[in-house]
């Protein structure tokens, strides 16, 4: 068996050669990687200098001589905070987002062309959310979001989906209690998606009744996260959103099928009670008192 740390040292130098890390013209605009990394965080939306710096894993003076040097070129400008002098804001001007504009067709060119390059494109795109997830794994955020949102639909189009591959009925959401989600907004509930770099990769819904407890629903973690605690922070969020909310009992369903699921409840402090609700699918049925 090959060495797993040559294997993982072969990885990086092939990542770091493949997407021009060590070029002194990254994707032949000028400047490296770095200062690039900065200009995109700033056209991405990220104009808080500490919040850049946080994102990007770089020093203070790093930070300071890269966001100079985009200064220097036009390319910047950073003002101090409307509500906190103590803090910095950058933001692009209009040269700067013509060159974020130049960058950001280039990036797409380059990712094409690796997925063109590769006959199991699929096979490909999963193995890099696999390495991604793990790598971003401290970076992930979790945020409330309106159910309605693409970043929850998305989340939900891919739950529904693995419920439909493993359940051996199917699954129908039409058939499910609240196939809209509209008991999962403030102030009878929420919704939580997480999101690794602007991807959505696991969500959780916490929906109010009118029975005297609130309901845990859709908990879905991407099978390129799973393994990284990510279902655990989920649900220790949306435990925390109900105590907010002054949620006194907490009752969720599930199905066998999903035997992580029902190992990570056990685990938590969830105990086992009989069924509450006319649901069709699930089997199990769990409660927890906050």
């Amino acid at each position: 068996m090959l060495d797993p740390v040559s294997r993982v040292r072969r990885f990086n130098r092939a990542v770091t050669s493949a997407v021009g890390a060590l070029d002194t013209s990254f994707l032949g605009r000028g400047r490296p990687l770095g200062a690039a990394r900065v200009l995109n965080a700033i056209g991405h939306g990220r104009p808080d200098v500490a919040e850049i710096r946080d994102y990007l894993g770089l020093d203070s003076g790093l930070m300071s001589r890269l966001l100079r040097g985009l200064e220097d070129e036009g390319l910047v400008e950073t003002v101090a905070h409307d509500g906190d002098a103590r803090r910095r804001v950058a933001k692009l001007t209009r040269t700067g987002r013509r060159e974020f504009a130049a960058y950001e067709a280039l990036s797409n060119k380059q990712a094409e062309s690796f997925i063109a390059g590769h006959s199991q494109r699929e096979a490909l795109l999963t193995a890099m959310d696999l390495i991604a997830s793990a790598l971003t794994r401290e970076r992930v955020t979790l945020d409330e979001a309106d159910p309605q949102s693409e970043e929850a639909r998305y989340c939900l189009g891919e739950y529904y989906a693995e419920l439909g591959r493993r359940f051996k009925q199917g699954f129908d959401v039409s058939l499910s209690r609240d196939p809209d989600a509209k008991d999962m907004r403030r102030p009878r509930g929420t919704f939580i998606v997480a999101i690794s770099d602007t991807l959505p990769i696991g969500c959780v819904g916490l929906k109010g009744t009118d029975h005297g407890y609130a309901e845990i629903k859709r908990l879905w973690v991407a099978p390129a996260a799973r393994g990284l605690r990510l279902g655990r922070r989920l649900m220790d969020a949306a435990e925390s959103m109900a105590r907010e909310l002054g949620v006194e009992l907490l009752r969720l369903d599930t199905n066998s099928a999903l035997m992580e699921a029902g190992q990570l409840y056990r685990s938590t402090g969830w105990r086992e009670i009989p069924r509450f609700n006319d649901d069709p699918y699930p089997d199990l049925f769990f409660e927890k008192r906050l």
